[in-house]
Protein backbone atom coordinates (compact mmCIF):
# COMPACT_ATOMS: atom_id res chain seq x y z
CA UNK A 1 0.00 0.00 0.00
CA UNK A 2 1.22 3.54 -1.03
CA UNK A 3 2.01 6.31 1.10
CA UNK A 4 -0.75 8.74 1.50
CA UNK A 5 0.18 11.78 -0.52
CA UNK A 6 1.66 15.09 1.10
CA UNK A 7 -1.89 16.27 0.14
CA UNK A 8 -3.86 13.53 1.82
CA UNK A 9 -1.44 14.16 4.91
CA UNK A 10 -2.35 17.59 4.99
CA UNK A 11 -5.76 17.22 4.73
CA UNK A 12 -5.82 14.83 7.62
CA UNK A 13 -3.92 17.44 9.66
CA UNK A 14 -6.40 19.99 9.20
CA UNK A 15 -9.45 17.84 9.54
CA UNK A 16 -7.67 16.90 12.91
CA UNK A 17 -7.05 20.53 14.09
CA UNK A 18 -10.65 21.65 12.95
CA UNK A 19 -11.78 18.59 15.14
CA UNK A 20 -9.59 19.84 18.07
CA UNK A 21 -10.78 23.24 17.97
CA UNK A 22 -14.67 22.25 17.72
CA UNK A 23 -14.36 19.74 20.85
CA UNK A 24 -12.59 22.90 22.75
CA UNK A 25 -16.12 25.13 21.53
CA UNK A 26 -18.26 21.99 23.45
CA UNK A 27 -16.08 22.63 26.45
CA UNK A 28 -17.22 26.39 26.57
CA UNK A 29 -20.45 26.74 24.47
CA UNK A 30 -22.21 23.70 24.67
CA UNK A 31 -22.92 21.29 21.54
CA UNK A 32 -24.48 24.31 19.10
CA UNK A 33 -21.44 25.14 16.95
CA UNK A 34 -20.89 27.43 14.50
CA UNK A 35 -18.29 26.85 11.76
CA UNK A 36 -17.82 30.97 11.79
CA UNK A 37 -16.07 30.55 15.23
CA UNK A 38 -14.28 27.53 14.41
CA UNK A 39 -12.66 28.85 11.38
CA UNK A 40 -12.39 32.36 13.28
CA UNK A 41 -10.14 30.31 15.70
CA UNK A 42 -8.39 28.56 13.06
CA UNK A 43 -7.25 32.29 11.60
CA UNK A 44 -9.52 30.94 8.52
CA UNK A 45 -11.96 33.04 6.62
CA UNK A 46 -15.21 31.15 7.26
CA UNK A 47 -15.71 29.36 3.56
CA UNK A 48 -12.67 27.70 3.68
CA UNK A 49 -13.56 25.08 6.36
CA UNK A 50 -16.69 23.73 3.77
CA UNK A 51 -13.94 22.35 2.09
CA UNK A 52 -13.50 20.22 5.40
CA UNK A 53 -16.98 19.85 6.34
CA UNK A 54 -19.50 21.34 4.25
CA UNK A 55 -22.00 21.83 7.44
CA UNK A 56 -22.39 22.29 11.21
CA UNK A 57 -24.28 18.82 11.36
CA UNK A 58 -21.09 16.96 9.46
CA UNK A 59 -18.99 18.33 11.92
CA UNK A 60 -21.03 17.46 14.72
CA UNK A 61 -21.54 13.90 13.14
CA UNK A 62 -18.22 13.55 13.28
CA UNK A 63 -17.08 14.75 16.94
CA UNK A 64 -19.94 12.35 18.00
CA UNK A 65 -18.76 9.38 16.16
CA UNK A 66 -15.27 9.97 17.82
CA UNK A 67 -17.25 9.80 20.76
CA UNK A 68 -18.54 6.75 20.50
CA UNK A 69 -15.72 5.40 20.00
CA UNK A 70 -13.80 6.34 22.36
CA UNK A 71 -16.22 5.36 24.77
CA UNK A 72 -16.81 1.96 23.53
CA UNK A 73 -13.33 1.52 23.37
CA UNK A 74 -12.50 2.56 26.87
CA UNK A 75 -15.83 0.17 28.42
CA UNK A 76 -14.77 -2.96 25.53
CA UNK A 77 -10.83 -2.56 26.88
CA UNK A 78 -12.31 -2.81 30.48
CA UNK A 79 -14.22 -5.77 30.11
CA UNK A 80 -11.39 -7.51 28.15
CA UNK A 81 -8.57 -6.93 31.12
CA UNK A 82 -11.22 -8.38 33.63
CA UNK A 83 -11.18 -12.52 34.03
CA UNK A 84 -13.51 -14.00 31.35
CA UNK A 85 -15.38 -16.18 34.06
CA UNK A 86 -15.75 -12.83 37.03
CA UNK A 87 -19.13 -11.81 35.56
CA UNK A 88 -19.65 -9.79 38.23
CA UNK A 89 -15.60 -8.35 37.79
CA UNK A 90 -16.39 -7.49 34.15
CA UNK A 91 -19.34 -5.73 34.68
CA UNK A 92 -18.15 -3.66 37.47
CA UNK A 93 -14.87 -2.79 35.45
CA UNK A 94 -16.96 -2.11 32.18
CA UNK A 95 -19.38 0.00 34.52
CA UNK A 96 -16.90 2.24 36.10
CA UNK A 97 -15.13 2.59 32.33
CA UNK A 98 -17.91 4.44 31.10
CA UNK A 99 -18.04 6.79 34.11
CA UNK A 100 -14.15 7.26 34.05
CA UNK A 101 -14.12 8.03 30.48
CA UNK A 102 -17.56 10.53 30.92
CA UNK A 103 -15.84 12.42 33.88
CA UNK A 104 -12.48 12.79 31.84
CA UNK A 105 -14.61 13.79 28.76
CA UNK A 106 -17.68 15.90 29.72
CA UNK A 107 -18.23 18.25 27.40
CA UNK A 108 -18.15 14.75 24.67
CA UNK A 109 -20.37 12.72 26.99
CA UNK A 110 -22.63 15.70 27.04
CA UNK A 111 -22.90 15.67 23.09
CA UNK A 112 -23.65 12.22 23.23
CA UNK A 113 -26.18 11.82 26.24
CA UNK A 114 -27.31 15.25 27.05
CA UNK A 115 -29.90 18.20 25.43
CA UNK A 116 -30.56 17.30 21.47
CA UNK A 117 -29.06 19.76 19.52
CA UNK A 118 -31.76 21.82 17.54
CA UNK A 119 -31.50 21.03 14.25
CA UNK A 120 -29.95 18.36 14.31
CA UNK A 121 -30.65 14.53 13.33
CA UNK A 122 -27.70 12.16 13.70
CA UNK A 123 -27.72 9.81 11.25
CA UNK A 124 -27.97 6.16 10.95
CA UNK A 125 -23.65 5.33 10.73
CA UNK A 126 -23.67 6.48 14.32
CA UNK A 127 -25.91 4.08 15.70
CA UNK A 128 -23.14 1.34 15.35
CA UNK A 129 -20.71 3.10 17.60
CA UNK A 130 -23.50 4.17 19.80
CA UNK A 131 -24.32 0.44 20.51
CA UNK A 132 -20.58 -0.77 21.66
CA UNK A 133 -21.49 -0.33 25.57
CA UNK A 134 -24.99 -2.24 25.49
CA UNK A 135 -23.45 -4.53 23.49
CA UNK A 136 -20.53 -5.46 25.62
CA UNK A 137 -22.72 -5.54 28.84
CA UNK A 138 -25.22 -7.58 27.17
CA UNK A 139 -22.53 -9.41 26.19
CA UNK A 140 -21.56 -10.71 29.83
CA UNK A 141 -25.01 -11.62 30.50
CA UNK A 142 -24.43 -13.84 27.19
CA UNK A 143 -21.45 -15.13 28.29
CA UNK A 144 -23.02 -16.19 31.90
CA UNK A 145 -25.46 -17.53 29.91
CA UNK A 146 -23.70 -19.95 28.15
CA UNK A 147 -21.62 -21.43 31.11
CA UNK A 148 -24.52 -22.18 32.98
CA UNK A 149 -23.88 -19.00 35.71
CA UNK A 150 -26.92 -17.56 34.96
CA UNK A 151 -30.57 -18.48 34.94
CA UNK A 152 -32.92 -16.57 33.17
CA UNK A 153 -35.86 -14.63 34.70
CA UNK A 154 -39.20 -16.14 33.78
CA UNK A 155 -40.47 -14.61 30.37
CA UNK A 156 -44.09 -14.19 31.73
CA UNK A 157 -42.56 -11.29 33.44
CA UNK A 158 -42.54 -9.00 30.36
CA UNK A 159 -45.79 -7.38 28.72
CA UNK A 160 -46.41 -9.64 25.65
CA UNK A 161 -45.79 -6.25 23.22
CA UNK A 162 -41.94 -5.58 25.29
CA UNK A 163 -41.30 -9.15 24.63
CA UNK A 164 -42.03 -8.82 20.73
CA UNK A 165 -39.74 -5.94 20.92
CA UNK A 166 -37.02 -7.71 22.81
CA UNK A 167 -37.44 -10.80 20.28
CA UNK A 168 -36.59 -8.66 17.58
CA UNK A 169 -33.64 -6.70 19.41
CA UNK A 170 -32.18 -10.48 20.57
CA UNK A 171 -32.53 -11.92 16.61
CA UNK A 172 -30.45 -8.85 15.04
CA UNK A 173 -27.89 -8.94 18.14
CA UNK A 174 -28.50 -12.16 20.59
CA UNK A 175 -29.74 -14.72 18.55
CA UNK A 176 -30.84 -17.31 21.76
CA UNK A 177 -30.61 -14.21 24.76
CA UNK A 178 -33.89 -15.37 26.36
CA UNK A 179 -35.99 -11.74 26.43
CA UNK A 180 -36.85 -11.31 30.03
CA UNK A 181 -32.66 -11.47 30.53
CA UNK A 182 -32.03 -9.33 28.16
CA UNK A 183 -34.54 -6.85 29.73
CA UNK A 184 -32.60 -6.97 32.58
CA UNK A 185 -29.61 -5.94 30.78
CA UNK A 186 -31.43 -2.85 29.25
CA UNK A 187 -32.46 -2.07 32.39
CA UNK A 188 -28.77 -1.94 33.83
CA UNK A 189 -27.80 -0.23 30.81
CA UNK A 190 -29.75 2.47 31.31
CA UNK A 191 -29.19 2.85 35.12
CA UNK A 192 -25.41 2.94 34.29
CA UNK A 193 -26.01 5.77 32.21
CA UNK A 194 -28.61 7.53 34.32
CA UNK A 195 -26.21 7.40 36.94
CA UNK A 196 -23.46 8.62 35.17
CA UNK A 197 -25.37 11.95 33.89
CA UNK A 198 -27.17 12.80 37.31
CA UNK A 199 -23.49 13.10 38.80
CA UNK A 200 -21.81 14.80 35.82
CA UNK A 201 -24.80 16.81 35.35
CA UNK A 202 -24.90 18.59 38.85
CA UNK A 203 -28.53 16.19 40.27
CA UNK A 204 -26.58 14.40 42.88
CA UNK A 205 -23.99 17.34 43.96
CA UNK A 206 -26.03 18.35 47.24
CA UNK A 207 -27.35 14.58 48.21
CA UNK A 208 -23.93 12.50 47.79
CA UNK A 209 -20.47 13.46 48.68
CA UNK A 210 -18.73 10.62 48.18
CA UNK A 211 -19.81 10.01 44.94
CA UNK A 212 -17.11 7.04 43.77
CA UNK A 213 -18.81 4.82 46.86
CA UNK A 214 -22.34 5.46 46.11
CA UNK A 215 -21.60 4.65 42.15
CA UNK A 216 -19.62 1.45 43.24
CA UNK A 217 -22.95 0.54 45.64
CA UNK A 218 -25.24 0.74 42.55
CA UNK A 219 -23.53 -1.12 39.97
CA UNK A 220 -23.23 -3.78 42.65
CA UNK A 221 -27.31 -3.60 42.74
CA UNK A 222 -27.70 -3.47 38.81
CA UNK A 223 -25.32 -6.46 39.07
CA UNK A 224 -27.89 -7.95 41.59
CA UNK A 225 -30.61 -7.54 39.42
CA UNK A 226 -29.60 -9.14 36.38
CA UNK A 227 -28.97 -12.11 38.51
CA UNK A 228 -24.59 -11.81 37.88
CA UNK A 229 -23.37 -14.45 40.42
CA UNK A 230 -21.08 -13.52 43.21
CA UNK A 231 -17.14 -13.50 42.56
CA UNK A 232 -15.57 -16.64 42.09
CA UNK A 233 -13.23 -17.38 45.00
CA UNK A 234 -9.17 -17.01 44.61
CA UNK A 235 -7.76 -19.63 46.32
CA UNK A 236 -5.35 -18.83 49.71
CA UNK A 237 -2.16 -19.63 49.54
CA UNK A 238 -0.65 -21.27 52.23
Amino acid sequence: MSAPSIRARVRAEMIGEIKAVARRHLATDGANLSLRAVARDMGMVSSAIYRYFPSRDELLTALILEAYDALGDAVEAADAAADPRDLRGRWHAACRAARGWALAHPAEYALLYGTPVPGYAAPDDTVGPAQRPPLTLVGILRDGLAAGAITPPPAEELPAPVRADLAELAEAFFPGLPEALLARGMAGWTQLFGLISFELFGRINRSMAHRDAYFDHQIRLMADLVGLPARPQVPSEE
